[in-house]
């Protein structure tokens, strides 16, 4: 898998129990999409979803004690681009609008903090992505 095709979907943010099982922050709409997904470097099992909460507990091949687990502590969790489902007309993947233009300025990054989704741009500046009109064949993203 190159650089270019990998999808950034969680992270590990901690240890979970005595057993090896990790905490994992989902990047998905919704968390339980983690059941049917393949990653790129580790081979993990769906143990539990947390309530209302973005935070899920995994357990992962070969890590078998909380030393090990919090060992994985940040790492980030990769799958491939293809193993994404085909989206519908005018839908579009978060990872699809990096490299996209909006003005001169080229997309670097898309953030949510909380309050809605954020531009980062190449020249250091934050936009909101709120009502924003996208053109997937041309590359480029009109903001209102």
């Amino acid at each position: 898998m190159t650089e270019t095709n990998k999808i950034l979907v969680g992270k590990i943010v901690g240890a979970q129990g005595l057993r090896g099982e990790v905490r994992v922050h989902t990047y998905t709409e919704n968390p339980l999409d983690f059941r049917d997904l393949r990653f790129a470097d580790y081979d993990l099992k769906l143990v539990r979803t947390l309530p209302n909460s973005s935070i899920i507990i995994m357990k992962i091949d070969g890590v078998n004690d909380r030393n090990a687990a919090e060992a994985l502590r940040g790492t980030e969790l990769f799958i491939d681009r293809a193993a994404l489902p085909v989206l519908p007309d005018g839908e579009f993947y978060y990872a699809d609008l990096i490299g996209m233009m909006v003005g001169d300025n080229k997309v670097v990054a898309v953030h949510n903090f909380g309050a809605g989704d954020i531009l980062e741009l190449a020249n250091g500046e934050m936009m909101s992505f709120d009502g924003a009109k996208v053109d997937l064949t041309n590359r480029k993203i009109q903001i209102k």
